[in-house]
């Protein structure tokens, strides 16, 4: 069989993932079934930011086979158990967590209904899962000898997303891809619409049988020479911008790595905070709408403290929303050029890792890619609107009232109508494991999706919980107090206080005997350097 020519415009962590996945997906054990060439601009400004994932990012590395510690010497990384949002419900200095790993009793679960019927007097996470106790006492995941902890625990990676593309690229380029640093001036079509060839500033004419787009919001080849519209998903999620900063340990080193990323809500917005071995990030998501960039600057240095005064800070503008179809003939849009939803819960990476991962399993090996395409947009359209309804249900289930801004969200007009859906029928009753089999509920609407201008399937999303199940939704609403005034009616004011899980107990217990302080076993492991405080708090 003649090897298939793939070609990728545009580099970035999207661009090389999809490169070194397809590559290690498709061509092995012998077999070379696509030829994979990426073209990247050597004038386009690299954005490095600190990079949070989740535990999907794991299939990607086993499949290309990355080494855990190479890549974590590599990219700076540092493990991620969970995600901890603060002063998100009351702005009262609250906080709960999103973990990754949770006790479930069995054969029927019930520990949710269980802390329903408690006090509430502790955050459900605690009660369910070690993680969250953990990470309070930064612990590592791992042990530094053999493993002899119970269950091992999931976790994921805080990365240097630049020394990922770069990590990357050296791996691909190694295994045969092909890789250009060159502008593309010319983009030349088929007599159908498809696109035949990208034509470079410095002379080169690529040939494809497919092209993956991985331009960023630019999209060159899917917006700017297909016309496929982007669709605005604004309205449900008002943040657009984000002004970042990067806080060297060597300058201000808190005395530990937290193995957890922090989403700490601020006036107009929300700032991550993703430590990496030589330095923490930070990120302050805003509404451009809601505040200005001077105000937004300020308000992220006075979070961090003094020592941010002289640190260089760089905004970025984004866009909520998705393409109408992220495969229209031979193109595929990956990354930014596909879609974008604000960092909330860490799926930056993940819709890319998803869309390369999907691409394989459709992978076309003829010309006739209609069939393919439209499973592949279904099924990234339905991801893409779970993410949505997740992340909109942060903002809608506050009680804040201190700015315009929070205020907002909290309209009706701000959360979509599949999401309502959900929380209405979770008022009749808690939510539970059957409630995700397909979690289309009742006075979930019909409406098609916007097509476009584009054929193919416009149906509805579904959501599938294949990436946000009950574990998650229960750990989100849980820890905004929802149901709270319906506990009251139903159980009554007067209920018995609330319990942690035996073996979530025990678990905690023995875990600083284990499991070291997360900076010590990246010293010890990866040659993380040791700063001053280094193994305490």
């Amino acid at each position: 069989m003649t090897p298939r020519r793939l070609v990728i415009v545009g580099g970035g962590s999207a661009g090389w993932m999809a490169a070194a996945y397809i590559n290690a997906a498709l061509n092995r054990n012998g077999r070379h079934v696509v030829d994979i060439s990426l073209v990247e601009s050597p004038d386009v400004p690299r954005i490095g930011v600190g990079e949070a994932t989740i535990p999907s990012i794991n299939h990607i590395l086993a499949v290309i086979g990355i080494d855990e510690l190479d890549f974590l010497k590599r990219v700076e990384g540092s493990f991620k158990q969970a995600i901890r949002y603060d002063n998100w419900l009351d702005n009262r200095g609250e906080t709960y967590y999103h973990p990754f790993n949770r006790y479930h009793e069995s054969p029927i679960d019930r520990t949710g209904e269980r802390w329903l019927k408690s006090s509430r007097s502790l955050p459900f996470a605690e009660t369910v899962s070690a993680q969250p106790g953990l990470c309070e006492q930064n612990l590592a995941p791992r042990m530094l000898g053999q493993w002899n902890f119970g269950p091992p625990l999931t976790y994921a990676y805080h990365m240097n997303a630049l020394h990922f593309a770069d990590y990357l690229c050296e791996i691909a380029t190694a295994r045969g891809v092909q890789h250009h640093l060159d502008n593309v001036v010319d983009v030349e079509q088929n007599d159908d619409g498809s696109i035949a060839a990208v034509n470079t500033q410095g002379g080169l004419r690529l040939e494809g049988d497919l092209f993956i787009d991985c331009t960023g919001f630019a999209a060159h080849l899917m917006e700017k020479k297909l016309g496929v519209e982007w669709v605005d998903c604004s309205q449900w999620l008002l943040c657009d911008r984000a002004v970042t900063l990067a806080v060297p340990h060597d300058m201000h080193y808190p005395g530990h790595i937290r193995p957890y990323t922090t989403a700490s809500a601020l006036s107009n917005g929300w700032v991550w905070q993703i430590p990496l071995q030589n330095r923490r990030s930070l990120g302050y998501v805003h509404s451009s709408a809601f505040i200005s960039k001077e105000d937004a600057e300020r308000e992220i240095r006075a979070f961090e403290g003094p020592h941010a005064d002289g640190l260089d800070t760089r905004f970025i503008n984004f866009k909520v929303g998705h393409r109408a179809k992220a495969w229209v003939k031979n193109c595929i849009a990956i990354g930014l050029a596909g879609n974008f939803i604000e960092p909330l819960e860490s799926t930056g990476l993940y819709l890319a890792d998803l869309a390369s991962v999907m691409l394989t399993e459709h992978f076309p090996y003829g010309d006739d890619m209609d069939a393919l395409a439209f499973r592949f947009n279904r099924i990234m359209a339905n991801r893409f609107y779970e993410i949505l309804d997740f992340i909109n249900m942060h903002y809608c289930l506050t009680r804040r009232t201190d700015t315009e801004f929070w205020r907002e969200v909290q309209k009706p007009e701000r959360i979509n109508d599949r999401l309502q859906a959900k929380l209405d029928f979770w008022r009749i009753k808690p939510p539970s494991a059957s409630d995700f089999e397909d979690q289309y509920l009742p006075g979930q609407p019909d409406t098609p999706l916007p097509d476009g201008g584009t054929q193919g399937d416009h149906r509805p999303p579904v959501d599938t919980a294949d990436l946000f199940g009950i574990d998650s939704y229960e750990a989100i609403l849980y820890g905004m107090d929802f149901l709270r005034e319906e506990c009251d009616q139903w159980y009554g004011e007067r209920r018995p206080p609330t319990q942690v899980a035996r073996i979530v107990a025990e678990r905690l217990a023995l875990a600083p005997s284990r499991l070291p302080p997360h900076d010590v076993w990246l010293q010890k492991v990866v040659g993380m350097r040791q700063y001053g405080g280094s193994g305490k708090g």
